[in-house]
């Protein structure tokens, strides 16, 4: 029997613990630390304890492997500014800048739409405190609602960014979410408004050191935009690369792109690459208890999270890699990882495609919380219910039948996690299918479709006392 059919009869044996009447969307984890001196000398040169650095063939400059991503600041009641409405706490936001910028990070990547709309005002506050030549600034044109596509929305956008960051220039300036919306979102955003020609003559005036993309989503856009190199000359561009999405990103979702394609036409041109969602929204620090068994066993001292990346560093295409990090600790640890970056061998790449395919048989929901789906004009708290079902399948708490002898246990756990997880009048059941959501999914997910597939495995435990 070949690999790809023992793959597929696992897959459906675990299905069947869904009992009948409960159909089950096939999805995968996705996701967002190297050293050895690269052929092309795009890396620096480094000493054990310290930064690995990726120069910037354009601009020359020394970036720091590990960037910080300013989506999940830290609020004054110890969560993520991107999970609560609580207000960011400034002080802790500038304790951890500094740690970070005195450890070597010098990357800073931001957005008008993160953290409500606030983490470029916390930023720049924390910017302000140190000399301007110490740290790069990246944000983007997060112009999505349709209400911002006309010149003068996006240009206040932008001008606003420059007064928030409490900077006279950007350092790496994206187009942000291109994918989202197929090439008509495109062509509203930013090229039928003359956006992207105004973006480029910033860049020739100095107002933009680096121009660029994040991409999510339909390929089109991303072929269209690439076939645009010539003459735009785009200086990096920004993907989600992982070791599931490597080369299984379509087994996911028929939308998706394998990362392996994308990274491979950016390098194919020579342009540089930021990598996002390295852990998948945190999906692959959060893996099956037996993958956890199976990183442990072959490096023990390391962290599950560091396995992936290691992995998304590796490449010597990668300019640096995006971590959101609301704590300390989560910048501690990531900073031992990339001080230096120890490269993965060729041997540990086949091993963890080995690990992406045993976690391809869990169906799990391609959802990388990032809220582009929130907010729910009926208060749904959509990533926290399927966040709660994930982490169920991932931890074999996903009832089988009766019959089965962890079933209680099981049962018991899907249901008080769910209670803990969501309140009641933000639960699954109250979906009506709007669609709204669905649209704004850079994973592509059928959003209600999921809704309401668990709220009927819900209802079905309920009734199963």
């Amino acid at each position: 029997m070949d690999n790809k059919n023992k793959k597929e009869i696992n897959r459906r044996e675990f299905l069947k613990v869904l009992g009948a009447g409960t159909v089950v969307t096939a999805a995968a984890l996705h996701g967002c630390r190297p050293r050895n001196n690269s052929a092309n000398g795009n890396m620096a040169n480094k000493q054990t304890g310290e930064m690995t650095y990726r120069v910037n063939p354009t601009t020359g400059d020394k970036v720091s492997l590990l960037g910080y991503g300013c989506m999940r600041l830290p609020t004054i009641a110890n969560s993520s500014a991107r999970d609560s409405q609580d207000e960011i706490d400034q002080e802790m936001v500038n304790r951890q800048v500094d740690y970070a910028l005195a450890h070597g990070v010098n990357y800073f990547d931001t957005s008008p739409a993160y953290c409500r709309g606030l983490s470029e005002h916390a930023m720049g506050i924390a910017f302000s405190r140190h000399p301007r030549d110490k740290y790069f600034i990246a944000t983007k044109l997060s112009n999505f609602s349709p209400d911002t596509w006309n010149r003068e929305s996006s240009l206040a956008m932008y001008r606003n960014s420059l007064k928030e960051l409490q900077t006279d220039y950007l350092d790496y300036m994206l187009l942000h979410g291109i994918g989202m919306g197929g090439m008509e979102a495109l062509k509203g955003r930013y090229l039928d408004n003359g956006m992207l020609d105004f973006l480029v003559a910033e860049r020739e005036a100095g107002r933009i050191r680096n121009l660029g993309f994040s991409y999510h989503g339909d390929i089109e856009v991303f072929d269209y935009l690439l076939s645009r190199h010539d003459e735009i000359k785009w200086d990096f561009v920004q993907i989600q690369l992982n070791y599931v999405d490597w080369k299984h990103a379509k087994e996911v979702n028929t939308r998706n792109t394998d990362a392996e394609y994308l990274y491979g036409e950016l390098s194919k041109r020579g342009i540089p690459t930021i990598i996002m969602e390295p852990l998948l929204g945190g999906r692959l620090a959060n893996v099956p208890n037996h993958i956890v068994s199976r990183l442990k066993q072959r490096r023990p001292t390391d962290s599950v999270a560091s396995w992936a990346f290691r992995f998304a560093g590796s490449p010597e295409g990668v300019l640096t890699v995006l971590s959101g990090m609301t704590y300390m600790e989560h910048l501690q640890e990531n900073l031992a990882t990339y001080s230096p970056l120890e490269p993965l061998t060729d041997d540990e790449k086949v091993f963890l495609e080995e690990t992406a395919q045993l976690m391809l048989k869990y169906p799990t929901i391609p959802c990388n919380d990032c809220k582009y789906c929130m907010p729910c004009p009926y208060g749904i708290d959509i990533p926290s219910i399927l966040i709660h079902y994930n982490k169920c399948v991932n931890q074999g708490n996903i009832p089988a039948g009766k019959q089965d002898e962890n079933y209680r246990k099981a049962r018991r756990a899907f249901l008080v996690g769910y209670d803990r997880s969501v309140p009641k009048l933000r639960q699954a059941s109250h979906c009506i299918g709007c669609n709204q959501c669905a649209h704004h999914c850079p994973q592509n997910i059928d959003i209600p479709s999921e809704l309401h597939r668990i709220d009927r495995f819900v209802e079905q435990l309920k009734i199963e006392s």
